[in-house]
């Protein structure tokens, strides 16, 4: 943390504080060149063997006069002197130092840490793997006043509880493993401090999720794989590292042994019903950013500041409403336009709950009122309004099943971030809703499921026989879930250019972007929570 501290202070509060953590191809790779001396060999001689060598690797040992704890690749030496070596996986940096100031400085600790314990240690050693050559650093005065000068200011960041602010500009971030949890570009645009945003981490996640649907399924394990089966016979099977979520609708069976790895890989397992309820899921124990937690229920309890974060989440949706009509709908009214306008720009004004919800609710009639002209087989399908549990005609009961999905898919987003899922600031905490999930939902309500629902119907992928039609109400058939799921999948892996930062982004990587975006508000890196509002 030493060394990450002197490299950027952010990325260590990110690590350390807010236990944040991703892998890269060179944090992967650190590991690998790091896997011999992460090894236990060699032992300390006797008390009387002072004469004798000292070799030993993964030595851990502690300071507690300068509080540091290390654990040190490898102790070279002889009797009590001896020399700490690092082994970094890089090739020697041409500078005059010949190793760079992290670096040096987390060996000074090393080094004044084995001081403690009784050693006499006047310097250590640099092992770059890739070079293959050994640069020396002398514990000089300099170096011991500047390791012991970043402790102070390190320890002090951690007192403080305050998230260092993103460095501007800088080389360093794009090789940073955090640099998608971080968003340096971004906050710092945001902020007003920045003025162009690199795309400095994959504009989607290649890792897919995994749906179960219907009847009599079963899932197990076979090696590195997840199989899939019915009735004995295997009908899908893929990489388990390929699996960002697991999704089960209906009664299928899952062994032990695929739970037990999606928790130790972090992958959430979704229940639902045959119908589409989101039921709960099993995750294991991937995230223990409290801080995150304590500022989301600070918050929840703030009803300005909650109102302040719900305002932002409903003039999202109304934009966004109002876009889907004047992309879709050639006879809207100018009138109607207007009204969605006004309505998104008073929302910023108003001061209750009750005022907003009245507002949404204007807006969602508003936009429901001319959804049937965005249907362009009518003479399949019609819209007359909006209604649920249940839903009482087929393009409802599609726009229900959707709402579901997305309700799950921002679930898990909040979940992997370090929020609780539950505790929301404009949806009323209740038993079993998920109500965060459901806030930040509302700004892609029409972007994602209504779009999703629109094209399914005008292109002709679901027609009457695929519903269930009855006195209690109209559902999908099992086949046409599938359908409509992998409608959704094509929908959320579109790529759009983001309104804000200009780089081309999936709207599953949205969805994890704006929910960064909240915790950096929760924070108070940014003044208010920016929606997600396309053009």
């Amino acid at each position: 943390m030493l060394n990450e501290f002197a490299y950027c202070p952010r990325l260590c509060y990110l690590e350390w504080v807010q236990s944040e953590f991703r892998d890269s191809v060179d944090t992967v790779d650190g590991r690998y060149q790091h896997r011999r001396v992460d090894r236990r060999r060699g032992s300390f001689p006797d008390g009387g063997d002072e004469g004798l060598k000292i070799h030993v690797t993964s030595v851990n040992l502690s300071g507690p006069m300068i509080g540091v704890a290390t654990r040190i690749d490898l102790l070279e030496g002889e009797g009590g002197k001896v020399t700490p070596v690092d082994y970094k996986r890089g090739t020697v940096p041409s500078i005059p130092e010949g190793a760079y100031e992290p670096e040096r400085v987390q060996l000074c600790a090393q080094g004044l840490v084995l001081r403690e314990n009784g050693f006499d240690c006047d310097e250590g050693v640099i092992y770059y793997v890739l070079s293959k050559s050994k640069v020396i650093v002398p514990f000089d005065e300099a170096l011991v006043r500047r390791t012991v000068e970043l402790l102070a200011r390190l320890r002090l960041m951690v007192a403080k509880g305050d998230v260092p602010p993103p460095l501007e500009d800088s080389k360093k971030c794009p090789r940073c493993s955090l640099v998608g949890i971080c968003l340096p570009d971004e906050v710092n645009l945001l902020r007003g401090r920045g003025r162009r945003v690199r795309r400095l981490y994959p504009s989607r996640d290649d890792s897919i999720p995994v749906y179960v649907v219907g009847h009599g399924y079963s899932i197990h394990k076979n090696g590195e794989r997840l199989e899939v089966s019915k009735e004995g016979e295997v009908v899908q099977s893929l990489p388990l590292r390929d699996v960002s979520q697991l999704s089960l609708y209906g009664t299928t069976y899952i062994t032990m042994p695929v739970l037990r790895e999606m928790m130790q890989r972090g992958i959430p397992v979704c229940y639902f019903s045959h119908g589409g309820w989101f039921y709960g899921y099993s995750a294991g124990m991937t995230h223990k950013n409290v801080e995150l937690r304590i500022l989301q229920y600070r918050t929840a309890f703030d009803p300005g500041a909650s109102l302040r974060l719900a305002r932002g989440f409903i003039r999202g949706k109304i934009r966004n409403s109002r876009t889907i009509l004047r992309r879709n709908d050639d006879a809207v009214p100018r009138k109607v336009l207007n009204q969605l306008k006004h309505l998104a720009e008073d929302v910023e004004n108003v001061n209750s709950f009750e005022r907003l919800l009245g507002m949404e609710g204007a807006a969602a009639q508003i936009y429901f009122s001319r959804f049937d002209n965005l249907l362009k087989r009518k003479s399949a399908f019609s819209f007359k309004n909006r209604n649920k549990r249940p839903p009482r005609d087929p393009v409802n009961a599609v726009l229900s099943y959707l709402y579901g999905v997305l309700s799950k898919e921002l679930f898990v987003t909040l979940l992997v971030i370090g929020f609780d899922p539950y505790l929301g600031f404009y949806h009323q905490p209740k038993y079993g809703r998920p109500a965060l999930a459901l806030d930040m939902m509302e700004e892609f309500r029409p972007l994602i499921a209504d779009s999703v629902a629109l094209s399914l119907f005008n292109n002709g992928q679901l027609v009457k026989k695929d519903f269930i039609i009855n006195r209690l109400g109209v559902t999908l058939k099992a086949h046409a879930k599938k359908r409509v799921i992998r409608g959704y999948e094509r929908r959320i892996n579109t790529k759009i250019t983001h309104p804000l930062f200009g780089y081309p982004v999936s709207y599953r990587r949205v969805l994890e972007v704006q929910a960064r975006l909240l915790s950096r508000t929760l924070s108070g890196e940014l003044d208010s929570y920016p929606p997600f509002c396309t053009r």
